[in-house]
């Protein structure tokens, strides 16, 4: 049974197993022309600041250079995260979260000119409460000839499963197409996990360019990725977690 993971410090599946994955090893690669038919938008729905970076950092440079319009959704702004300290407090990371995802955009070579950026507003880790008011958010914005990415709907995070139904309910509605991305399920995982659906599964590659600048923006998070030594706290991403989110493809499920 996988965990819910919100605000759990978890060290998880590491790299060296991912990488000894037969199954994971099997994967088919897609291509960005693969995945976006001419004239489509990509939109891209992330339940909280960085998970746009951690899951698609390679996907938003791939866009860019191929000036495919790109439509940004932050679900929430990520308030919860770091219970417990008292320097991140909710309404520091209200401001912070998104600054430090609009820095890390900037690392990824993109400027504002490429993307609209909006801000659903909705609580952190209380997405699932707001779920039918996701969708309609949602169906707001969406064009029929959108392709719409998002967190998987079994990622093991109930914002990160949340935010994937919602999706679905509204892509169904205007029949666009949905790609899920997992970010936690690298965490709780096994390398030949039949809860994983492999049959979906698509590696989209990343040259070493684009690995370096998704390495680069990920160290934009810093409320994230240290330590808070005043509360004795360790990071929200430990190093383990960030290492198995800097792979050399980003695992796409079609």
């Amino acid at each position: 049974m996988k965990p819910n993971l919100i605000n759990s410090q978890l060290i998880g599946t590491p790299l060296h197993a991912w990488n000894q994955s037969r199954r994971l090893a099997d994967v088919a690669p897609v291509s960005i022309d693969e995945l976006m038919p001419a004239g489509s938008r990509a939109v891209i729905v992330a339940p909280h600041p960085d998970d746009e970076v951690l899951g698609c950092g390679g996907l938003l440079q791939q866009l860019a250079a191929r000036h495919i319009p790109v439509l940004l959704v932050s679900v929430t702004a990520g308030t919860a995260s770091n219970l417990g300290s008292h320097y991140w407090t909710p309404q520091r990371l209200s401001i912070a979260r998104p600054l430090e995802s609009a820095q890390a955009l900037r690392r990824l070579g993109l400027d504002q000119s490429q993307y609209k950026w909006l801000h659903a507003g909705l609580p952190d880790t209380q997405v699932h409460l707001f779920q039918h008011d996701l969708t309609q958010f949602l169906l707001g914005y969406l064009l029929p000839t959108d392709v719409l990415f998002t967190t998987w709907r079994e990622d093991g995070h109930s914002d990160h499963e949340a935010t994937a139904a919602a999706c679905l309910q509204a892509a169904e509605r205007l029949d666009v197409p949905v790609k899920e991305i997992p970010i936690w399920a690298w965490h709780w995982a096994h390398p030949e996990d039949a809860r994983i659906p492999w049959e979906r599964a698509r590696k989209l590659h990343l040259d070493t360019w684009t690995q370096a600048r998704k390495r680069h923006a990920i160290q934009a998070f810093a409320s994230q990725i240290h330590a808070d030594p005043q509360a004795d706290l360790p990071p929200v991403l430990p190093a383990c977690a960030v290492e198995r989110l800097q792979q050399p493809f980003e695992l796409i499920f079609v």
